[in-house]
């Protein structure tokens, strides 16, 4: 089986607006991201369920976009190998 290992970097928010928000100021600052299921292992109590994903290469960047503009967020997380190439299939 050829699974993707990697580390994943999820942005988890309190709410879709939170998400929405942060999204448009990663994109206006050229950080790559997409939407996504927060995974539940990480999920907790607050979470909207919504969540940004940033490959690690980028997140350096997102953490001082998110300081700069003073973006809401509940937290960052980090999981290796969520994405499944044989199973996930994505548009």
């Amino acid at each position: 089986m050829n699974r993707d290992v990697r580390m994943r970097y999820y942005i988890l928010f309190a709410n879709y607006e939170q998400g929405l928000a942060l999204r448009e100021i990663l994109l206006a600052d050229e950080i790559p991201n997409r939407i996504a299921p927060a995974p539940r292992a990480i999920q907790g109590d607050l979470s909207c369920g919504m969540s940004l994903l940033v490959e690690p290469e980028y997140i350096d960047a997102a953490r001082r976009s998110i300081a700069e503009h003073g973006a809401a967020y509940h937290r960052i997380a980090s999981l290796e190998g969520q994405i499944r190439p044989d199973r996930d299939r994505y548009c």
